[in-house]
């Protein structure tokens, strides 16, 4: 598994204070995405120890709301079972701490998932430059949807965050 960059205090990618991991890899190549030099999956930096006591120690602080994945597609083929495991330890570790995760994927693709349980909020869907707007909180297209993952795996259908 292999990332860009960890963003501390991060308010823009998910509700409240959050720690962010970039991730390194992606086949989706959205028309003007943020982040192209994320595509890469060789690019960025193995993801180590240090990098994992980094993303620890931000949420070790009370003012932090959780963690996001973002990237890249944290989802792309070869990270899977990476972050299958460390979204696992970090559940276990921080219950109380949310974890979302921004993906070019739909939900209805990857709802089978095993991490999938794990999530509190799924941004799903590709970037669309036509469907751009900079007023949607959390999502920078209107094709892209906010899913609460949990209610949505309570109830067994799609459910928006609000």
């Amino acid at each position: 598994m292999r990332y860009h960059n960890i963003t501390k205090e991060d308010m823009l990618n998910g509700d409240g204070l959050r720690v962010v991991l970039w991730f390194a890899g992606c086949s989706h190549h959205c028309k003007n995405c943020q982040n192209p030099i994320t595509w890469d999956p060789e690019g960025g930096l193995p993801f180590d120890e240090a990098a994992r006591q980094e993303i620890f120690d931000e949420l070790e602080k009370d003012y932090i709301s959780g963690i996001t994945f973002s990237g890249g597609d944290p989802l792309y083929m070869d990270t899977r079972e990476e972050l299958l495991v460390l979204v696992k330890e970090i559940k276990e570790r921080y219950p109380e701490k949310t974890v979302w995760l921004y993906t070019g994927y739909l939900w209805e693709d990857i709802c089978h998932l095993e991490l999938i349980p794990y999530l509190d909020i799924v941004v799903d869907g590709r970037f669309v430059e036509e469907l751009k707007d900079n007023n949607l909180p959390w999502k920078g297209s209107s094709n892209q949807r906010v899913i609460d993952v949990q209610t949505t795996l309570e109830l067994g259908k799609t459910v928006l965050y609000a």
